[in-house]
């Protein structure tokens, strides 16, 4: 009976947890696309003008139409976002093994890491343009600015946070520096890493976008926040959420592309990527 009852309870555990995982696959989905329709309903109720408020299937519309145009300035947004978060990528995880490795490094420069990050990304742009010369530089460099600064901050926290006792440990086995920093204190620094650039991933969006708006670049390698200006400029206003639709976009890749690399690092390492257990270990 005891074993009977037991293979019920973790038959039950077992539809529930398919149950719930279905629903947390399509209920964001369905509330999205309910959003949609009511937006759609509002727009043709209402009778708002186009100028005001474009419905979503003249969003769409407009996306189709101008997708040529739109196509170029999504690449060069792409290229500017990504190429900053690389950098800080590169940058933040070498600088924080340096400060971990080296104290008087980090007393000097950690209060320039923290000036740059607490200036805002708006007062330093026209800066920038008239110190590079190339404007696509100038972008990279204040993209780079914003989300340099969640991945140093938070490497550098993982890198301190190492076991003491494993610290005592290398020490007594005169573990050089690097082996230090490579067998031991990068791995405990991993879900900091991963979840500094969790954060980064959205910002190096954000820094590429405002920092285009506040130089006014135009032309043609220029990017979505440009389109976004000039169809501000003529009052197209389907064509601004178009190009708005393809930022969306763009932010929710990074977050999925963010989360994938999460899983794949730390499912096997950290609690906060593995999968709870479908039933009590007694029954």
């Amino acid at each position: 009976m005891n074993g009977q009852r037991g293979s019920s309870v973790r038959c039950d555990l077992g539809v529930s947890k398919n149950r719930r995982r279905t629903m947390s696959r399509w209920l964001p989905l369905l509330s999205l696309l309910g959003w949609l329709l009511a937006w759609e309903a509002l727009v043709r109720l209402a009778q708002i003008p186009h100028y005001t408020l474009p419905a979503p299937s003249l969003v769409l519309q407009t996306l189709v139409s101008n997708f040529g145009s739109l196509a170029v300035s999504w690449w060069f947004t792409l290229k500017i976002t990504f190429g900053a978060l690389a950098l800080a990528c590169i940058g933040g995880v070498l600088i924080a093994a340096v400060f971990a490795l080296s104290a008087p490094l980090e007393a000097m420069l950690l209060p320039l890491a923290v000036v740059l990050q607490v200036t805002p990304i708006v007062a330093i742009a026209p800066l920038m343009l008239i110190y590079v010369d190339s404007t696509t530089a100038a972008l990279l460099l204040c993209a780079w600015i914003v989300a340099f600064f969640p991945i140093l901050s938070n490497t550098l926290v993982g890198l301190r946070a190492t076991d003491p006792l494993l610290r005592d440990l290398f020490l007594l086995y005169r573990a050089k520096p690097l082996q230090r920093l490579r067998l031991l204190l990068m791995p405990s620094a991993l879900p900091y890493f991963v979840a500094g650039l969790k954060v980064s991933g959205g910002l190096s969006l954000i820094g590429a976008v405002t920092a285009e708006m506040v130089a006014g670049a135009a032309g043609r390698e220029t990017g979505l926040a440009s389109r976004i200006l000039e169809a501000s400029f003529r009052t197209e206003t389907p064509k601004m959420f178009a190009a708005l639709l393809l930022l969306v976009l763009t932010g929710l890749m990074i977050y999925g592309a963010s989360n994938a690399l999460s899983y794949r690092l730390l499912a096997r390492r950290h609690a906060s990527e593995q999968q709870p257990s479908s039933a009590p270990s007694g029954l």
